[in-house]
């Protein structure tokens, strides 16, 4: 039985939709908003990053009765139990110079597994929901699955990077793997949102995205909508995307297995080889 099977998961996402639609003149009228909360390095929120926080995990605490782990004001674990994961700002520094590529990312996640995601793009009037393995939908109207594509015919979502930075994945691996992708791929886009990514990739308007984030609010949403869509979601080592994972990669099967293989080549993760692990 799936952990899901015991939640009414249609009748939550439309909850849920109802709650960001009564937050959404905020978010638009919000826009330009300057930082006001410095975090680490050069990363930030503004006043509305901590507004809505506040207000959209009321609303849905008071009618789900489920508690919210947010990116501002953190919350219960994210990987144990139903929990719903809230970035109310994707994309802040987009946000806060007035580029309307910023997005509201919620996903319901159940013992770490994703099994529900809405994006919203208010100040695009775009809107993206779905229910893993039930429905897929783009701005309220049911859409369709993701059909095999090669690589070489797709436009692909990069994240933002330093190539002076550390970590995990340094920023010299990520340059690597965007030169390889640059003629691989059909198009590269960094839109400065990872949600906004995710959510292109479900639509069929991106063909694949990465992520090197490892904070669930980022990813938890496009990792949900794009399975809802009929794509696969891991993170770069082929394993699929839950709670806790270190990145991110989708895409249609055909993409995704290619996506992979580019990665693994680049260096980036490590891995001289990489093969798909996914079975959703």
């Amino acid at each position: 039985m799936p952990p899901s099977a015991d939640l009414d998961l249609p009748r939550l996402l439309a909850v849920a939709d109802e709650v960001l639609d009564a937050m959404t003149s905020e978010f638009v009228e919000g826009l330009g908003s300057p930082g006001s909360v410095r975090k680490k390095g050069d990363d930030f929120a503004t006043d509305v990053d901590l507004s809505l926080e506040r207000r959209i995990a009321t609303a849905l605490g008071d009618e789900t009765g489920i508690a919210v782990h947010g990116e501002e004001f953190g919350g219960p674990p994210a990987d144990s139990g139903p929990v719903w994961i809230l970035d109310p700002v994707d994309g802040t520094y987009n946000y806060s110079v007035g580029l309307p590529l910023a997005a509201m990312l919620l996903a319901l996640a159940v013992d770490g597994e994703p099994v529900l995601g809405i994006t919203r793009l208010p100040l695009l009037n775009q809107r993206y929901a779905g229910i893993v393995g039930q429905s897929f939908t783009v701005n309220g109207r049911p859409a369709p699955q993701l059909a095999p594509a090669p690589l070489s015919s797709a436009v692909v979502g990069c994240g933002a990077f330093n190539v002076r930075s550390g970590g995990r994945y340094p920023g010299t691996g990520r340059a690597a793997l965007y030169a390889a992708l640059s003629h691989r791929a059909r198009r590269l886009r960094m839109t400065g949102s990872t949600g906004t990514d995710m959510a292109y990739v479900a639509a069929g308007i991106f063909g694949g995205a990465v992520s090197f984030s490892y904070h669930a609010w980022d990813n938890a949403a496009g990792a949900a909508l794009v399975r809802a869509a009929g794509g696969v979601a891991t993170d770069v080592h082929g394993q699929p995307w839950r709670v806790g994972s270190q990145s991110l990669v989708t895409g249609d099967r055909q993409l995704h297995a290619e996506l992979l293989q580019v990665i693994a080549d680049s260096g980036v993760t490590g891995d001289e080889t990489i093969e798909s692990k996914v079975d959703q």
